[in-house]
């Protein structure tokens, strides 16, 4: 006897921008799901007058409060970033519920938005950041997935071609797949 899984259904839908490269291929992830899916889609962005991700990349500023990283500095960058994300979005055919601006960490930002919302599904951008602020401190992503009360999704940026490895000889990265019996 086979069990039916259910999943739930994703009726709202809290996407993270914050301008950089990453924001528009997450924004783009978060619309299409949201269209599938004809879900709300809400927008945020997290912000600050100053920029203390630039100051932890400094190894003399981790002094500082580490709860401040990862904000767009400035309002303006703020709301075009926000703006971005809504051309993005529609462009995508999601519909959007809300574009927020949160002066506060970005982490507690999405959560915080999350959890007014009622969200079922968070969506954020990550790379591999091996600056020592991100070692010692974490990430956004990090944050998110760990104090989540919902599913998150990570959207990872895709691999540049000139990045790639290929080997020159195949027969070590060939498998031959084996059958296995369904009985």
């Amino acid at each position: 006897m086979s069990k039916t899984v259910l999943m739930n259904d994703y009726r709202t839908i809290v996407v993270g921008t914050d301008g950089s490269d990453l924001s528009g291929p997450t924004v783009a992830r978060a619309a299409w799901l949201a269209a599938r899916e004809d879900a709300e889609l809400v927008i945020v962005c997290a912000w600050s007058s100053i920029s203390r991700r630039a100051e932890a990349k400094n190894v003399n500023a981790l002094g500082n409060d580490p709860s401040t990283l990862g904000q767009v500095h400035g309002r303006q960058a703020a709301t075009e970033a926000v703006q971005a994300g809504v051309q993005i979005a529609r462009a995508h055919g999601a519909t959007v519920k809300a574009a927020l601006l949160v002066d506060g960490e970005p982490g507690s930002a999405l959560l915080q938005i999350a959890g007014q919302h009622r969200a079922d599904l968070i969506v954020v951008g990550a790379i591999q950041d091996v600056s020592i602020a991100d070692r010692l401190l974490g990430t956004v992503a990090t944050d998110v997935v760990k104090r989540a009360t919902c599913e998150v999704l990570i959207v990872r940026p895709s691999m540049p071609v000139t990045e790639l490895e290929v080997p020159e000889d195949n027969t070590d990265t060939q498998t031959t797949p084996q059958q296995v019996p369904l009985d």
